[in-house]
């Protein structure tokens, strides 16, 4: 009833489409629809694009990463944040806020196969390295943000564009279905808890663990949204996963 995890080879399909899928979202947007608050409540819907053509960037080429991180954890003091992905996450859009928005849908539809192919590249050796990803999963390695985190984040935000423009969401089975399914298999062996899961909608799907728990039935990107902090969430769906 929990699916298996998704593994390297399905995990390259998958970013390599979220970032077609999220770029053609972006392209749809209207000139009003850029200005749109979103569920990420320090960013619009600019920013939070900005904040996924220099995700891209960094994954891309290890020299950007390398910048970002430097140039971008001290700025941490600047907004107030004590992780340290948020002092990189403000340089990436304060470094392309000069973009025209016809710009940044450009170097979007370029980006993801770049992007893509810098992650798979990754030594082997690096991809081994511990990092602090934050609770509930404490330190990890490079390996789970590179095959895994940043293709949920970009896979977040399409879901944050469509929450704050009210255009319904490109979701299939085999691509946001798998995203869910491995999410929910990540989020069940962390807190060990016996649940019933019915998640409706093209990418849900029914999951179960151990006997007597709690039964839930919401719609899939629902789930994810509460899962992520985006949706406040009681009983077994108080158990975060951020993305």
């Amino acid at each position: 009833m929990i699916a298996a995890r998704i593994q390297r080879p399905e995990a390259r399909v998958l970013a390599t489409e979220e970032f077609v899928r999220f770029a053609a979202a972006v392209s749809e947007l209207s000139a009003e629809e850029w200005t749109l608050p979103t569920d990420c409540t320090a960013w619009d819907v600019r920013r939070l694009v900005l904040h996924v053509l220099g995700s891209g960037d960094a994954q891309a080429s290890f020299p950007q990463f390398v910048h970002q991180l430097w140039r971008g954890v001290p700025l941490n003091k600047q907004i107030d944040s004590h992780h340290w992905v948020d002092g990189m996450n403000e340089l990436q859009i304060r470094e392309r806020a000069h973009l025209s928005n016809e710009e940044v849908v450009a170097q979007l539809a370029a980006i993801g196969p770049r992007a893509v192919k810098g992650r798979w590249k990754t030594p082997l050796p690096m991809r081994y390295l511990p990092i602090p990803f934050g609770p509930p999963i404490g330190w990890t390695s490079l390996r789970y943000l590179l095959d895994v985190g940043f293709t949920r984040d970009v896979w977040a935000h399409r879901i944050d564009l469509a929450a704050a423009t009210g255009r319904d969401m490109h979701l299939t089975a085999d691509h946001d279905g798998r995203l869910v399914a491995d999410l929910v298999a990540e989020w069940a062996s962390i807190h060990g808890e016996p649940f019933e899961l019915v998640l409706e909608g093209p990418a849900g799907g029914k999951f179960a663990q151990g006997d007597g728990g709690e039964r839930v039935e919401l719609d899939a990107i629902d789930f994810v949204r509460v899962l992520s902090g985006r949706r406040p969430g009681a009983g077994i769906l108080s158990h975060a996963l951020p993305l």
